[in-house]
């Protein structure tokens, strides 16, 4: 097989988070992927649903990040302002069928967070999403 080709049916690595472009086509809740995006970025600002507290969820941090789209984690929609390590990020999880109803957490430089409820490491907020 020739230098930079796959085998048939696998897929392209997945990009750093950092070096996947940005999709700003618009979208709709029903459309966000159920896994994590590995080609692009889905900015808040493309959702056409976004809420207000989606929309400014960066604005505190440095350079005031726009939030990303990550995932969905059960009912949960998954978003992210920030990096995923070694900075200031705040992640919010809004549900799918009630966007007011919202659970944030803090993430911190040294990799320690706050949920505001007690909750301080980002995997077991994400399982507290999940009732577990």
């Amino acid at each position: 097989m020739g230098a930079g080709r796959r085998p048939a049916g696998r897929s392209p690595p997945a990009m750093r988070y950092d070096e996947r472009p940005t999709d700003d086509a618009p979208v709709t809740t029903k459309n966000l992927p159920e896994t994590p995006t590995r080609d692009r970025n889905i900015p808040a600002t493309a959702w056409i649903e976004a809420p207000a507290s989606l929309l400014t969820l960066g604005d505190d941090l440095p350079g005031a990040p726009v939030a990303e789209y990550k995932r969905r984690i059960g009912p949960w929609l998954l978003w992210r302002a920030g990096p995923a390590r070694g900075g200031d990020a705040r992640y919010l999880a809004l549900r799918a069928d009630d966007l007011d109803d919202t659970r944030a957490f803090r993430l911190f430089p040294d990799g320690n967070g706050d949920d505001g409820a007690g909750i301080t490491r980002f995997r077991a907020w994400k399982q507290a999403l999940l009732g577990q």
